[in-house]
């Protein structure tokens, strides 16, 4: 970054309104910005309700030249609101942006986990490289939907059969905007998938959910958290929860009652999502992380983000095939989450027995040094 940089640490609470307008202001002026975690609203939010959020002000010969929002667990660095942040990297100037591997020391601390980085970043062992997936709506809701569905007719086809389905069987299909009472049965759903799936209940910190129930009653032009909510006679039957910042429209946590499942009730939320969203001028609906088979019949267009842990001393923070992958992300979420050694620990015994379960292999130890390390 050079010996002309330096970086001071505050918390988000203590931005001035200078500072502020000049972090949106990078924002606008590069569409790697596009996403809503990286409006300056998202970090006074998250800094409102995330243990150990500050954010880093990066200066050249005395002008601020970027910013970088962040937690700490430790000696390890975060970015802001992990593991609830698809998104993250220094906001700055162009030419001014720091590397992956310059943050650690500058930051003082041991490491530096990310797993949507945006920005500079060095080949190393520790690092793999995702793609994320988005729809692009610049034409209109009419020119995308005409698009996809010459491109996949047949899946929107029996997508349009799911939807008169469930009106005969349930009654009329409605959408809406969910409030907070909705936001807890979301919460409730997403709790038992988690415990259904052995993955790390990342709401039983208590701070995640306050942090979502915080975005939704946000109050900032251009940006905040929005909770569709799709209806089947008059019931609730499927949630999603979005974030979204001028023309970007980010899908972030959806869940549904599993008794609907037949009637894709998720993709028939996310469709009317869209089509209401295009008329409110959102341009680009961000899925996230590919993965998910459907995600390829909605999206056409992608980006590139690095997951990974670069530590100050320069040693590789190696993940060794799947299983390594999926304990270090295990842990991410266990690190972020909890901030008690009793949540620590209820977290990595979880995770330990569906390791276990899964791979049915007595050296399950071995698997498990990353958490010792990352």
């Amino acid at each position: 970054m050079g010996r002309d940089l330096t970086v001071d640490t505050i918390t988000p609470a203590e931005l001035t309104p200078d500072e502020l307008d000049l972090w949106a202001g990078f924002a606008r002026a590069d569409d790697r910005y596009a996403s809503p975690y990286f409006h300056p609203a998202f970090t006074q939010v998250a800094g409102e309700v995330a243990p150990g959020a500050a954010v880093a002000i990066l200066h050249r010969r005395g002008e601020i030249v970027g910013f970088f929002p962040h937690q700490r667990r430790g000696g390890t660095v975060q970015p802001i609101a992990a593991p609830m942040n698809d998104y993250h990297g220094v906001v700055g100037r162009p030419d001014a942006t720091a590397t992956l591997a310059d943050l650690p020391g500058r930051l003082r601390a041991s490491a530096l986990s990310v797993n949507g980085w945006i920005g500079e970043a060095e080949a190393s062992e520790g690092l793999i490289r995702r793609t994320t997936l988005q729809a692009e709506l610049s034409d209109g809701w009419d020119a995308y939907d005409a698009g996809r569905r010459e491109a996949h007719r047949k899946y929107f086809k029996d997508k349009d059969r799911a939807r008169r389905s469930l009106e005969r069987d349930l009654g009329a299909v409605t959408v809406r905007r969910g409030d907070v009472s909705d936001l807890r049965r979301l919460i409730d759903l997403k709790r038992r998938q988690y415990r259904g799936s052995g993955r790390h209940d990342v709401f039983a910190c208590g701070w995640t959910a306050d942090l979502m129930q915080a975005l939704l009653t946000a109050r900032e032009d251009g940006f905040g958290g929005r909770l569709m909510v799709l209806e089947a006679g008059g019931a609730p039957i499927a949630f999603e929860y979005g974030l979204f910042a001028d023309e970007r429209y980010h899908f972030w946590i959806p869940a549904y009652e599993a008794a609907t499942a037949r009637y894709s009730p998720g993709i028939l939320l996310s469709l009317d999502t869209m089509r209401q969203g295009a008329g409110e001028g959102f341009r680009v609906f961000d899925y996230g992380f590919e993965g998910e088979p459907y995600k390829k019949y909605f999206c056409d267009r992608s980006e590139t983000v690095v997951e990974g842990v670069v530590r100050r001393d320069g040693r590789p923070a190696v993940a060794a095939g799947r299983l390594g992958l999926s304990v270090r992300r295990r842990w991410a979420a266990i690190d972020a989450c909890e901030t008690t050694l009793i949540g620590r620990a209820r977290g990595v015994a979880a995770a330990a027995g569906a390791v276990l379960s899964r791979t049915h292999a007595a050296p399950v130890a071995v698997g498990f040094t990353p958490l010792l390390v990352l």
